[in-house]
């Protein structure tokens, strides 16, 4: 990969963080007013729709088979209808900016997994050194928090934890797709997670007696246009281009982001041990992605010319 490719490739993986950090803000305006099962059925079929019909502009078809449908199905499970919603739930206990911090593990459980069963990458102490420091951090984040809060906080902070690992497997298994189009596998797994939580929607929320505020409609449409359909092409490109571990790490990125929007526009407040936290979360993460010759580049134009560590 060219250097100018690779940086076009940093910049979509800037622009994937922020369209994901700004969706902890979007759900948590929009579960005000409209039940988690009923939001992410709307949100996955909104997006998915969307994205159909860009595919039929483009004058491409999704696959017909059953196999790829199947895929796509489980993608689906792994990418969107589970996580999506265990998020949207957590959101009505914990504020956005807590839910973004602790979906932060998501690079973390993409190594663990990667290194324990697909095996294509060893561990190496720096990378053992990050996970350590990414799973102290969250047991700062959820301990502390859990001494002040409610069984029902605890809980949602547990379920935004099993989001960030169906979002890590998601990643790994969504290197499957290689062979398509990226807005294909976005497309076709966004519909089928429609299809999946639909029938949950109309039995347990009955949207047709729903009354939801203009604000959440508003955060439902810019979270299914932006923080999904537009997220899931670039995300299932960066896949293929960066490989699955690369592509989690914008959760790094999309924690100042993602905290910041929730400051602002939900005044949501930080507290010293969260902060403290965060620190350790993405530090973890950092040392757990980024190459080592890079890291060797920072400390070599730290030092003085004659200290310089050799080649």
């Amino acid at each position: 990969m060219t250097k100018t490719r690779f940086m076009h490739e940093l910049a979509l993986l800037l622009l994937l963080a922020t369209l994901w950090g700004a969706a902890y803000s979007f759900i948590r305006i929009g579960v005000a007013t409209i039940p988690p099962i009923t939001l992410i059925a709307a949100r996955t079929l909104l997006a998915g729709g969307f994205l159909y019909v860009i595919l039929r502009l483009r004058k491409l078809s999704l696959p017909t088979d059953l196999a790829t449908w199947k895929r796509f199905a489980i993608q689906a499970c792994l990418n969107s209808a589970v996580p999506f919603t265990l998020i949207a739930w957590a959101e009505q206990h914990v504020n956005a900016g807590l839910a973004v911090i602790l979906n932060a593990l998501t690079p973390i459980f993409a190594y663990l997994i990667t290194a324990t069963l697909t095996r294509h990458e060893s561990v190496s102490l720096r990378k053992l050194a990050g996970v350590l420091l990414g799973i102290a951090g969250t047991g700062l984040i959820v301990g502390m928090n859990a001494l002040n809060g409610t069984e029902s906080q605890l809980l949602a902070q547990f379920a935004v934890i099993l989001a960030s690992v169906c979002y890590a497997t998601g990643a790994i298994f969504g290197r499957n797709f290689k062979q398509l189009d990226p807005m294909m596998p976005a497309a076709g797994s966004l519909i089928c997670g429609s299809l999946l939580l639909m029938p949950f929607s109309l039995l347990i929320d009955r949207p047709w007696t729903l009354t939801p505020s203009a604000a959440s409609l508003l955060a439902l449409l810019a979270l299914a246009i932006f923080s999904t359909a537009l997220a899931f092409a670039i995300y299932f490109r960066l896949i293929e281009t960066l490989g699955s571990i690369a592509t989690t790490s914008q959760a790094y990125l999309r924690v100042p982001i993602g905290v910041g929007l929730g400051v602002v526009f939900l005044k949501e407040e930080v507290s010293p041990t969260l902060l403290i936290g965060l620190v350790l979360v993405i530090a973890g993460v950092i040392a757990m992605t980024l190459p080592g010759q890079f890291l060797l580049r920072l400390i070599r134009r730290g030092q003085p010319s004659g200290s310089r560590l050799p080649h």
